[in-house]
């Protein structure tokens, strides 16, 4: 006869007859009472609604009512071309927003003349006002990534966390364009990221390019053009201290080729002159590319800033965001690149090139027609 099996009072339980070699438990905890006690620890629904969002974009459009108000107010706007006469809407307030491509000058030494306000690249010893903005962020950026960094812990606080991430973001994106081989190179990258990423967005806050003394840094072609003169001496080192200079110069002068023959000796030669001198237009590309980007935009938000005052800008100053990012790191990759294509060896090329051309002349193998992608 089967018995039932004791309960046990401490655990609440009640165990079921015995049969055989096999037995079951049942407890007290039955599914009713799981979903019970599953709705009473469960937190209650928050309620969804649109209402935060609009709220958001409303105290957004706020805001940037007043600063641009405020800014209006605490800088006039007055022509630049002629500084003395009366300011009418809408000429004076579009001319009071353009820079000129020559930034002001801060400090000169005494005697010295001045270029002209509309030339473009200058070798004038001063202080302008792009040197002067650009040495605030360098300031900023250094002192808030080493307050991010200081008392580095093995479990990271919130701002170590977000550096971080953010170090290993940048460098995944950039091993994953260059290579391997860009490794060595990421703190590089990462700082050419930084530096040019809060130049750019200088020129968004209201009183730079208000005040003359303040200017976005990259909207100067003299600064674009150190910093990718900057870049341009760093690769080419790093091609010469990695391949020699034979190495490196074979690249542009593959005087082995010859030993092909001399159609493949030439050709080679022609395609290694056009490399070299691709090679002097990368520092123009960079910096024009940066300088007439930010330039430009600073000109369309100034110009539709003066003439809407608040609500329109604040799309484009939104898009502007996005683009200044862009270009900074337009810059940083190329850069990256270019040391990667500067330090690789063309050695394992080294007669396919003049294969290739002799194939072409002779016309000893027919072209194969390949399918479209």
């Amino acid at each position: 006869m089967e018995r039932p099996a004791p309960a046990d009072p401490e655990r609440g339980e009640r165990r079921a007859p015995v049969c055989g070699a096999t037995s079951t438990t049942v407890t007290s905890e039955t599914p009713a009472a799981i979903d019970a006690q599953a709705e009473v620890s469960a937190d209650p629904p928050t309620p969804k609604g649109g209402r935060s969002s609009r709220v958001n974009w409303l105290l957004i459009l706020g805001v940037s009512f007043v600063v641009t108000l405020g800014a209006l107010i605490l800088f006039p706007p007055f022509d630049k071309h002629e500084p003395e006469a009366d300011c009418d809407y809408p000429v004076c307030y579009i001319n009071g927003t353009l820079e000129f491509p020559f930034p002001h000058v801060v400090w000169a030494p005494d005697g010295s003349t001045p270029p002209k306000p509309s030339e473009l690249i200058t070798f004038y010893p001063s202080i302008s006002s792009t040197i002067l903005t650009m040495w605030i962020v360098m300031a900023v950026v250094l002192v808030g990534s080493f307050l991010m960094v200081r008392r580095s812990t093995l479990v990271p606080r919130r701002a170590q966390n977000v550096f971080e991430w953010f170090y290993e973001f940048l460098s995944d994106f950039g091993l994953g364009i260059a290579g391997p081989a860009a490794k060595p190179y990421i703190p590089l990258f990462i700082a050419f990221f930084l530096l040019i990423l809060f130049c750019n967005w200088s020129g968004l806050i209201p009183p730079v390019g208000r005040i003359e003394e303040l200017r976005a840094p990259t909207s100067d072609v003299n600064i674009t053009l150190g910093l990718a003169l900057v870049s341009f001496i760093y690769f080419e080192f790093q091609g010469f201290r990695r391949l020699g200079v034979g190495g490196y110069l074979g690249k542009f002068f593959p005087l082995y080729e010859f030993k092909h023959g001399i159609g493949a000796g030439g050709i080679a030669l022609f395609v290694g002159l056009v490399e070299l001198m691709l090679e002097f237009v990368k520092p123009i590309t960079l910096s024009m590319r940066l300088f007439g980007n930010i330039y430009g935009g600073e000109v369309a938000l100034g110009v539709i800033t003066a003439l809407t005052i608040a609500f329109i800008p604040v799309g484009l100053l939104g898009l502007e965001v996005m683009l200044n990012a862009i270009q900074a790191l337009i810059f940083s990759i190329l850069t990256l690149i270019f040391i990667v294509l500067a330090i690789e060896s063309h050695e394992h090329e080294e007669g396919e090139v003049a294969e290739e051309a002799l194939d072409a002349i002779r016309g000893s193998e027919p072209p194969q027609l390949q399918p479209a992608h």
